[in-house]
């Protein structure tokens, strides 16, 4: 049988994109970065944009974390945790896909 889709596991190797019909980007009237999806808007916290200015489909999600790591001077398995949790609940939303 090949019912639903399989869901998209988010781990350290994992390179991200986000799809065509989805759009990041800064909103001037909002003065926040945004989330645009079919019928949906999001408005990614400054964590979450961080990680998501990363998101090329380029990057593994390792490569992110270390960048990350590096740039807020956080232990590695902190970022790592946080990244990967909110990777995978933006992919179960259909916002990243690998």
């Amino acid at each position: 049988m090949s019912g639903a889709p399989q869901r998209l596991v988010v781990d350290g190797a994992s390179r991200l994109h986000l799809p065509r019909h989805i759009k990041f980007r800064y909103d001037e009237q909002r003065a926040a970065w945004i989330i645009l999806a079919p019928e949906r808007l999001l408005l990614p916290d400054p964590p979450a944009v961080a990680t998501l200015q990363l998101v090329d489909g380029e990057r593994s999600v390792d490569a992110i974390v270390d960048d990350l790591a590096a740039r807020f001077a956080a232990p590695r398995e902190v970022i790592a945790k946080d990244v990967i949790a909110l990777l995978q609940d933006l992919a179960d939303k259909g916002v990243l896909a690998a």
